[in-house]
């Protein structure tokens, strides 16, 4: 998914031990709602994640569904990840993968690739369906700036996962809480999805120099303040801390990793660690110089006009 907002809402005062507390701008994608927590006024990076996007909930009524045409990105890893629903994805290399709740899709782009995320058609013949996810973006370390672009899809049987202490917990990707998945990444992170019972404990994890936690469903308490659903926590670095969730359980997902190498700049899909790399994939859109994506090869998304570049600080501003 796509495009950047430039107006975020205000955030309050954070309490102890969090470095920043980022509520989710909406807008709309492909004909379906989605909130924006990162890039954000107040943070633009969590480790390497340098977009994260809350996908409904939401419905499809028959004959409807997601439509986001062929676009293209450079300089990072889409990271799309579902609670609900399925997901059609194509793209240049010829890569045709549905995805499901649980599972995982991880594409890296580097120097440039096309996708598409669609509904399948005999998904919009179906009765009304739900659909509620997360894409993220990672951007890429520089020296894997320009490597060649590639797709991997995970199942849910494949990502480690634990079920202790009221946690329920499927590692996504990078290692944690002694857990390493198999996705292959350019720089150290973790991502996880956390399942909460009333009352439950979650550490972060140690290991790591930027952590976040963004409160799907339910609620927790950081040092005696309560935060509910639809908020990203960016935590202060070093500190020992651990999330409880409130009386109805909570849903997280956590995200972190090393510090970037360097600022990043953002425009439309785009990600780089130079301003001039951005004017040259902005050339080769608009010049018809990407590949296409095989079976979805009528439509796609024109280059957007007027669009601001953002600086992406890797530190707090």
């Amino acid at each position: 998914m796509s495009t950047l907002d430039e107006t975020d809402p205000l955030c309050p005062p954070p309490p102890p031990g969090i470095e920043t507390v980022i509520i989710p701008r909406a807008h709309d994608v492909g004909g379906f709602e989605v909130r924006r927590a990162l890039p954000a006024r107040e943070r633009q990076l969590v480790g390497p994640f340098i977009f994260f996007d809350q996908m409904g909930p939401g419905e499809f009524l028959t004959g409807q569904g997601l439509d986001v045409r062929p676009h293209p990105h450079i300089g990072l890893s889409t990271v799309t990840y579902l609670f609900e629903g399925e997901i059609l994805h194509r793209d240049s290399l010829g890569s045709q993968q549905p995805i499901r709740p649980g599972e995982l899709n991880w594409m890296t782009a580097g120097r440039g690739i096309v996708h598409s995320e669609r509904t399948d058609a005999a998904q919009r013949e179906l009765p009304a369906r739900r659909m509620f996810g997360i894409q993220s973006w990672v951007a890429l370390p520089k020296h894997a700036e320009e490597t060649a672009p590639a797709f991997a899809h995970h199942d849910a049987g494949a990502l480690p996962f634990i079920d202790d202490g009221g946690v329920r917990m499927r590692l996504i990707a990078g290692e944690g809480w002694g857990l390493r998945a198999p996705v292959e990444v350019s720089s150290p992170l973790f991502y996880a999805d956390a399942m909460l019972a009333p009352g439950a404990r979650l550490p972060l994890p140690d290991g790591h120099e930027e952590r976040g936690a963004y409160v799907v469903q339910g609620s927790v308490s950081v040092a005696d303040t309560t935060f509910e659903a639809g908020r990203m926590l960016v935590f202060r670095a070093g500190d020992a801390l651990a999330l409880t969730a409130g009386p109805q359980g909570a849903r997280l997902l956590m995200l972190g990793g090393a510090v970037m190498d360097g600022p990043r700049y953002l425009h439309w899909n785009f990600v780089a660690s130079s301003r001039e790399r951005l004017e040259q994939a902005k050339a080769d859109w608009k010049a018809g110089r990407f590949a296409k994506v095989p079976g979805d090869e009528a439509e796609f998304i024109p280059l957007p006009e007027g669009r601001v570049t953002v600086r992406a600080e890797t530190r707090p501003v």
